[in-house]
């Protein structure tokens, strides 16, 4: 069972980024969401929430999220949220991992990265890439390949 739910953690990163004064796109919101979820895979062997992740054209997305921002389109989204205050202190504390190691990175630096990344790739193979796309990260897949970065390793 998850921890959380897609939307709690965006409304995590949300409220992070306007309490220090950075508020992020939805583009880079969906890459923080698919970091967060990774990691948590790889690091707890277990999914920090059970929404779906899909292979877009710019990029990891969790549809439900995306569409509760979309109206934002690539502005900052400006929308006020409430803080989950109620995180299970080690999700908080891995969210705010994923803040210390991701966020300073532009949305298309993350678009790039993820771009660069074996899920993403491997969902979307065979696709041009400016060819949509609905289908699956597989979780499986996001476990393994970061799992196998942990403390450095390749």
């Amino acid at each position: 069972m998850a921890e959380t739910d897609a939307s709690r953690v965006a409304d995590y990163f949300i409220s992070f980024t306007h309490e220090h004064g950075d508020p992020i796109s939805n583009l880079k919101l969906q890459k923080l969401l698919y970091y967060a979820q990774a990691w948590y895979l790889a690091i707890h062997g277990r999914p920090l929430f059970d929404d779906r992740i899909e292979a877009w054209v710019h990029g990891p997305a969790v549809p439900p999220v995306y569409g509760k921002f979309k109206n934002w389109t690539w502005q900052p989204i400006a929308a006020e949220v409430n803080p989950p205050n109620d995180l299970p202190p080690d999700v908080a504390e891995h969210l705010q991992e994923i803040m210390d190691t991701y966020g300073a990175l532009s949305a298309y630096e993350l678009e790039r990265l993820t771009h660069s990344e074996d899920p993403w790739k491997n969902a979307r193979r065979g696709l041009p890439p400016d060819e949509a796309s609905t289908e699956r990260i597989p979780e499986a897949e996001m476990a393994s390949f970061y799992h196998s970065r942990l403390n450095g390793k390749n």
